[in-house]
């Protein structure tokens, strides 16, 4: 199986002066606003780091559902949030981190086994895959 999904990105102006708008196929973004001052200095609006945040987000606590159903068991809530870094370096910027944060509470798991199919499920997720960035997990099981 095979699938594509799209996103795109209009932009008009210099980088600094600029504004760009980005939409998805689905509809969720229709020409939402973003451009330099929303990604390098704080103001409100998107940028691509929180989009591939969320992104990564998605992918990594679906990928453990799966993995989980696998196993047999069944998360009665999953919360995960990514925070993704954006750096300087040498040459340019380059997105160098992606931490994936989950409290997940899933009734009949112990902790070393969530522990071994969330790192599983990191390590799977096709975001994760597509990402060359150090990718770290703190998972918590929650009682």
């Amino acid at each position: 199986m095979k699938i594509n999904r799209s996103g795109s990105a209009a932009w008009s102006g210099g980088l600094k002066d600029g504004k760009g708008t980005i939409s998805t196929q689905s509809g969720a973004l229709d020409a939402y606003p973003y451009g330099f001052a929303t990604r390098f200095e704080g103001v409100p609006g998107s940028n691509p780091e929180e989009l591939i945040a969320a992104a990564h987000a998605s992918c990594f606590t679906m990928a453990l559902s799966l993995i989980l159903g696998e196993a047999g068991l069944t998360a009665e809530k999953m919360e995960t949030s990514a925070v993704v870094t954006l750096e300087q370096q040498e040459g340019g910027f380059a997105i160098t981190a992606s931490k994936l944060t989950l409290k997940a509470k899933i009734p009949g798991a112990d902790d070393a086994t969530f522990q071994e199919l969330a790192a599983k499920a990191k390590a799977g997720c096709p975001v994760s895959k597509l990402l060359k960035a150090d990718i770290s997990l703190d998972a918590e099981l929650l009682a």
